[in-house]
Order: structure tokens, then sequence, then C-alpha cells
């Protein structure tokens, strides 16, 4: 059984910060595939269209009939262990400066035998177990068996902790408390056991509706943050920049139509400047000290939290330069990606479909609640996520935008968008 984490000892500031090395990342164009659908939280393999045959490790022709009709699938991951090692010895530094390290060998059900990290709980083999695929430091995705039946306290898992961002005993910069949705996202953060909340808002002098519930709560911080104002960011960062474990930016501006229906430049500018350029501020003030904090012991920095929108992926003609604007932040959010990644640090972009807010207010249901956007941003940071569609809307605008782009832009401007 896992021991639940302890919160750890305040820092010793007299101690350097040691710099992240990152597990062995190369990996060939073919099994990338395997990342991608760990980055969304999937353990998939290869599988031949033509004899049906399982692929394990990825390859570009079938092992048996040499077909490259290869697709990548979806697995259970039940399996049984058949042998375990424990790694006391590695020339990687990343691995050495973790050891031990328990590695095992797996038949999975489905057939091919696959080498995996070893969740802590599991004991000898021969027994069963769940494979499943996360995403390591380096962003690549990784096997891990886990138990079938897990302890409440599995996510202390020193291994399982180093591949996640989970907030407990982390401290978290929320940029927007104003919103129902940030206001939500503060309440499950705590809840979560995030040890400190720092909560933006761009006006404190505001007594805005809400804020007072997650001011009282002992573990929340209100701080002054307007991130169309640089020298706020930059001033904020240089206060609380060194101490900041996970970076949430949900801060949006987002007004409705398009570009007909309004006159001017005005409304689309402040989408611009909240959602783009908003962004791209905090990045510069904080991003170099959460690169410099990814290996600072149990409660490293660890992750970077974008709330964009569905309609970043194609644009939705009714809110037209909102749309636009959140696909420039997607945009800015994938090389903010490749930035953070030898750092180690963790960008996580979350796609909701239409929230119920006073944006969406004539817009029919189903909508997502504030709450389920805040739970699917904390179960990410759990199970380390690269990229998250919460609820129906986004799951089926993601799916029509992956089968043809072009089909899903010609449907919305019939106006088959929901």
């Amino acid at each position: 059984m896992t021991m639940p984490l302890m919160k750890p000892p305040r820092k010793n500031p007299v101690l350097r910060t040691p710099q992240m090395n990152l597990p062995p990342w190369a990996r060939g164009r073919v099994a990338l595939g395997m990342t991608a659908a760990a980055a969304l939280g999937r353990f998939e393999l290869q599988v031949c269209q033509d004899c049906g045959q399982l692929q394990y490790p990825p390859r570009e022709a079938c092992h048996h009939c040499l077909s490259a009709r290869l697709k990548w699938r979806a697995q259970d991951g039940g399996g049984t262990l058949l042998a375990q090692s424990t790694l006391h010895h590695s020339n990687d530094l990343f691995f050495r400066e973790r050891l031990p390290w328990r590695l095992g060998f797996v038949q999975l059900d489905a057939g091919p035998t696959v080498i995996v990290h070893l969740h802590d709980e599991i004991g000898q083999a021969p027994q069963r177990v769940r494979v499943g695929a996360r995403l390591d430091r380096a962003g690549q995705a990784v096997l891990i068996g886990f138990p079938e039946q897990g302890s409440e306290h599995m996510a202390d898992d020193r291994m399982l902790r180093e591949m996640s961002s989970d907030p407990k005993f982390r401290k978290v910069l929320v940029t927007d408390g104003k919103t129902a949705v940030g206001q939500a996202l503060v309440r499950s953060l705590v809840k979560a056991g995030a040890d400190i909340v720092w909560v933006g808002h761009a006006e404190p002098w505001k007594k805005l509706p809400g804020l007072d519930g997650i001011t009282a709560l002992p573990q929340v911080t209100l701080v002054p943050l307007d991130l169309s104002n640089e020298r706020s960011v930059t001033e904020l960062a240089g206060e609380i920049g060194g101490k900041v474990d996970i970076v949430v930016n949900n801060a949006e501006v987002h007004r409705t139509f398009g570009i007909g229906a309004r006159r001017g430049t005005d409304a689309a500018r402040a989408e611009m400047e909240i959602n783009y350029f908003g962004l791209l501020r905090l990045a510069q003030a904080f991003g170099p000290a959460l690169r410099g904090r990814a290996a600072d012991g149990v409660t490293h920095a660890t992750a970077w939290v974008n709330l964009l929108s569905v309609y970043a992926l194609s644009n939705f003609p009714p809110h037209g330069t909102f749309s636009a604007s959140k696909a420039a932040a997607l945009s800015l959010a994938q090389c903010h990606r490749a930035e953070m990644r030898p750092a180690g640090i963790r960008v996580i972009n979350v796609f909701p479909g239409p929230i119920d807010d006073e944006w969406n207010q004539n817009m029919p249901p189903p909508k997502l609640s504030p709450a389920a956007v805040a739970s699917a941003i904390v179960g990410a940071l759990r199970d380390g996520i690269e990229d998250v569609y919460p609820g129906d809307v986004a799951q089926e605008w993601l799916e029509r935008w992956r089968e043809s782009p072009k089909v899903l832009e010609r449907e919305i401007a019939a106006g088959g968008a929901l």
C-alpha cells in the first residue's frame, strides 16, 4: 500500500536548486502515435487492418502479414505480470537520481508482451495488473503497470507523482478569480490539496459576486493581476514567480458576433489583448521561473494550464473574433509547450465546448457547468494529460474535425455546428 504523501518541509533557501535531467526522449515517427494517444489519456496499440494482429513495439509493417495498413486502437490494458526487476544502477542521469526503479514484463490479454514501469503497490509476479500509458517528464509515452484495485493514496506513488502534475501540496496561480469558472477552479484546487492558491483580480477594488466565498478559504490569497498590463504581470512574477508550481491561465475576454455584424475592431482587440497577448505576457514573466524550479524536490514546478476553446480548432462564426483569438492562443501555446518541454514542465491545453455563462446564455443545451470545467482541469493535472476536451459538444466537435476539417467548416457555415 502506498504511504500518503506528507507535506514537505520548507526548502532551505541556501541550497542550490538542481537542473532538470530528462528521461531518454528519442522516438521514431511511428512510435509517436502512442505518445499522441497518451497525451489524451488513452493507451493505444497498432492493429493490422488486413489480418487483425496487434503490434508491439510500434512498427511500419505488420509483423504477421507485412501489411502497411496499421491503425492505432484503444486497449483496456488488462494483463498478467510475468516477471519484475528492480533497477539499482543506471548510466542515465534521470534514472540515476531516482533509483531504485521497478520494471516489469507483462503479458497483455490482447496478446503482446510489454515492458512497463511498476507502481509500488504491485507485488511479486505472477499477478493481474492493468497497463496504462502516461507521458513522462520529456513528454513521451511510457507504459505503467497499475494494480487492478489500488488504494486511496495510490496517486502519491513516487513514480506517478514524477509523471503527473497532482496539485496536492503545490502552489497554484489562477489568473482570474472573477468568473464562475475561476471560482470553481479555486475550490477544486483547494479540495485537491493545493497548499496555496493565488487568485488574480484585475480590479481588486471591486467587490464582485463570489469573491468573498473563495477568499474566505485559508489557502487562497487574492493578488492584483491584469493581463493587459505588462507592468502588472511583471510585478506579480517578481513577487511570487519563484514560488509558483502550477499556472492556470483562465483569464479571457469573450464577445459574440463575427465580422460583418459588428462595426470596428475594439471588441476584437480586447479579446486578443487578453486571450493572446495576455498569455504571451504571462509566459514571458512566469515561464523562466517555472523552468528554473522543474527539479525542485517533491513539489517541483510542474505544469502550465491554458483555458482555450474547442472553437480554436474551427471558427464558430456566431463567436467569430473570439474563436480567432483562441486559435491564435492555441498556436502560441504550442510554441510555449515546445519551449517548456526541455525543463519537464507540462503545458496542458483545455478545449471546452460552450460553458454555461453569460456569453452562452442564449445557446441551447448541452452546456458545460463551471464546476465540470474545473473538474476536468484538476483531473488532467492528476493524470498527466496534455490535451483535454471536456463535455459532449467538445468531444463531438473534435471527432468531426479529425474526420475532415473542411466538412466541419461547411457544416458550421450551414448552421449545423452543435
